[in-house]
């Protein structure tokens, strides 16, 4: 049997949504009941997550804080870089940097492509940038001049950086130079299986040692004592994501024509119907939902699969704060956190 070693972190992965002030109610209420990451999404047309996460940062001490993602069609690395160091330093070094290439991007006319060179040539002229060594960064996309340097102080000159990929290449990469791997909108204990083989081949060219780096699984989360209402909601919720990533899921066969139902759906707008359309088999692959114990449940399946984090995504409940409190209370201590080696 695999042995189990560090704890598998917990994380909450929050919509740029909300009033200000409401990011530190969340943050405050995250922290006090065990959430070791917070996470704030950067989707397309939602409020720049800069804000909110500085907001997190001023009333929090502990947990670690990041965007998942940025992504460098729509912002430069080096803005990239200036932002995760306003982070970084507002938090005292408790930030990671999170890259993805973006989803959307076509209806405000900004084309993707070399998605894989656009990730790692942004790590790299990133990790030149903050680390302040002035030897610049020598990329086919972008590029650093030597001796450029940064006319402010950073909290750290190595950055962690998570990677944020459902497909191989981008697997690969994560293996190569990322910290962390994130699949958006699993939940889907073979996907975390196949991803732990894909970023294997990656860190085996870059020398590194198999485990180097951490797999996290999140998506739509509803949690609630009436499990049936929290199901329904989530199937609503999740109706966007599916559209999007479940075509990317090699390890399940769908029901002939439902993503293209969800999706015509979806693009109507009618985001009830979209949901009341996705079986409840499928939704238990792309979104954690029903009662503590259900939730429970999900999550110990991906924590034994081998994920280093489990990210409990966007709304997480009919009221969010009470959510998190449930989360706290009745989801994780029912967990065996022990991460699979």
């Amino acid at each position: 049997m695999t042995e189990r070693g560090e704890l598998v972190e917990i994380g909450l992965g929050i919509q740029s949504n909300k009033a200000p002030g409401r990011y530190a109610e969340v943050a405050m209420r995250a922290e006090r009941v065990g959430v070791d990451v917070l996470s704030v999404f950067s989707d397309l047309l939602f409020q720049p997550p800069l804000p909110a996460l500085l907001e997190m940062a001023r009333v929090t001490s502990r947990v670690r804080l990041g965007v998942a993602c940025w992504n460098p069609y729509t912002l430069h690395p080096y803005e990239i870089a200036g932002q995760f160091a306003a982070i970084d330093r507002a938090s005292n070094g408790r930030a990671y940097l999170g890259l993805a290439r973006g989803s959307w991007l076509e209806s405000v006319g900004v084309s993707q492509p070399q998605p894989v060179a656009h990730l790692e040539e942004a790590v790299g002229f990133i990790r030149a940038l903050l680390g302040g060594s002035g030897s610049g960064f020598d990329g086919d996309i972008f590029r650093l001049a030597p001796g450029a340097r940064l006319q402010y102080d950073v909290a750290r000159t190595e950055v962690p950086v998570l990677i944020g990929s459902w497909g191989p290449r981008g697997a690969d990469l994560a293996g190569r130079v990322a910290d962390e791997l994130k699949v958006g909108g699993t939940s889907n204990p073979a996907m975390v299986e196949a991803t732990r083989s894909r970023i294997a081949v990656g860190e085996l060219a870059a020398g590194r040692p198999t485990g180097s780096v951490g797999v996290v699984a999140g998506a739509v989360t509803v949690v609630s004592r009436d499990g049936r209402a929290a199901r329904n909601l989530a199937r609503s919720e999740v109706a966007m994501y599916l559209d999007v990533v479940a075509k990317f899921d090699q390890t399940i066969t769908l029901p002939d024509g439902l993503l293209d139902s969800v999706g015509r759906l979806v693009r109507d707008g009618d985001m009830d119907a979209a949901g009341r359309a996705i079986p409840g088999d499928v939704l238990d692959l792309f979104a954690f939902s029903g009662t503590p114990d259900d939730i429970a449940a999900q999550a110990q399946s991906l924590i034994d699969a081998g994920v280093s984090r489990v990210e409990f995504g966007t709304p997480h409940g009919f009221d969010e704060l009470e959510a998190i409190d449930l989360i706290g209370s009745a989801v994780i201590p029912q967990l065996d956190r022990r991460r699979v080696g």
